[in-house]
């Protein structure tokens, strides 16, 4: 018995422990996408000479901050959910 009692606590801390891992992920991409909109904000709202001055990321820049910024954080706490179920069922198993 002790040693399911240790098994559930660390099962409980893992759990924990990826469910801020979530969150943090989550909060990051939810960073990039405010400032993101900020940026574009910005720029729409310069003149049109201070636009050609200033210039725009091209859009495939845009496109591969997109990717690193938001679709791989996302598969990553995707796969991080997919991990706490399971540990989730081991607990309901015991």
């Amino acid at each position: 018995m002790p040693q399911d009692a240790d098994v559930y606590s660390f099962l409980e801390m893992y759990i924990a422990k990826r469910m801020q891992q979530v969150a943090d992920i989550e909060k990051a991409v939810e960073r990039y996408e405010k400032r993101r909109i900020k940026e574009e904000q910005v720029y729409q709202s310069m003149s049109g000479i201070r636009k050609m001055l200033t210039g725009k990321k091209p859009d495939h820049h845009l496109a591969v901050e997109h990717i690193h910024y938001v679709k791989k954080p996302l598969e990553t706490a995707r796969r991080i959910r997919g991990e706490i179920e399971t540990a989730r069922a081991m607990l309901t198993e015991q």
